[in-house]
């Protein structure tokens, strides 16, 4: 599927000329302004947002930061375009959270590689996280909000994994968050569903274990909350493309 990007300006020429350019690789929403756009984001899942700076109601300033400090939305990478070329603005623009700041007049070829560096940084670092045994989960955050909640989210999965049922729904009263918005949430930061991220949550802290080298692998797929070795063994290899035991096996030589 096409990414979705929301393109937010009161200048209906802009709106128009970036839509012709972007339209065959991307599916594209509009708003003429920041309240539009912020209309927009409550019901559409919404993986990037280029949006001018000076319009009417909210401005792109504005906008950029009720999206950076909103729980729900603050993983979006944002893209400010401006004609205002003052050092100043530049730095404002960072400060807030822009992920990049274009100066109009701007080179079609510009913008698309922005777009395309920002989204497929975005899907390296999700598919790094969950192929890499050792990575944490907080690397996937981009704001302070972002790495509050994984930081938060990692925390109560580990407390709470010799449960074998934990699930979304447990996770979500253990959050004190809602189930739609836990899973809209981690969707959107890694990719995955609550339960598959509960999953590799699971087989991270296995690894750690395995590389202290205290326990037997049957007690740690215990203590994990796998139901068995051999559950656990196939979960790990089909996770991270090694068994446990190779893993072990190539650690050691690696010391």
């Amino acid at each position: 599927m096409k990414p979705t990007i929301l393109l937010v300006d009161d200048n209906e020429e802009i709106l128009e000329f970036l839509i012709m350019e972007l339209e065959d690789k991307y599916k594209l929403l509009t708003a003429l302004n920041g309240q539009e756009a912020l209309e927009l984001l409550n019901t559409e899942p919404i993986q990037l947002i280029i949006s001018d700076i000076m319009m009417p109601v909210i401005d792109g300033f504005e906008l950029c930061n009720l999206v950076k400090s909103n729980f729900n939305f603050s993983h979006i990478p944002i893209i400010l375009l401006t004609a205002k070329d003052t050092l100043q603005s530049k730095i404002m623009g960072l400060e807030i959270g822009a992920d990049a700041y274009i100066e109009k007049p701007f080179s079609p070829e510009h913008l698309d590689v922005q777009i395309a560096s920002l989204l497929k940084n975005r899907n390296n670092i999700k598919a790094y996280f969950a192929s890499s045994p050792m990575v944490h989960m907080n690397t996937m955050a981009y704001t302070t909000s972002d790495e509050k909640f994984l930081e938060r989210l990692n925390t109560i999965i580990n407390n709470n994994l010799t449960n074998a049922d934990l699930d979304v729904e447990h996770l979500s009263n253990l959050m004190n968050i809602s189930r739609p918005t836990l899973y809209r949430k981690i969707k959107a930061i890694s990719d995955l569903t609550p339960n598959e991220l509960i999953n590799i949550a699971r087989l991270k802290k296995a690894t750690e274990m395995l590389n202290e080298g205290t326990f037997k692998m049957v007690v740690i797929a215990e203590m994990v909350g796998y139901t068995s070795q051999n559950h656990f063994g196939r979960n790990f290899s089909k996770q991270f493309g090694i068994s446990p035991s190779e893993y072990v096996h190539t650690r050691g030589q690696n010391r």
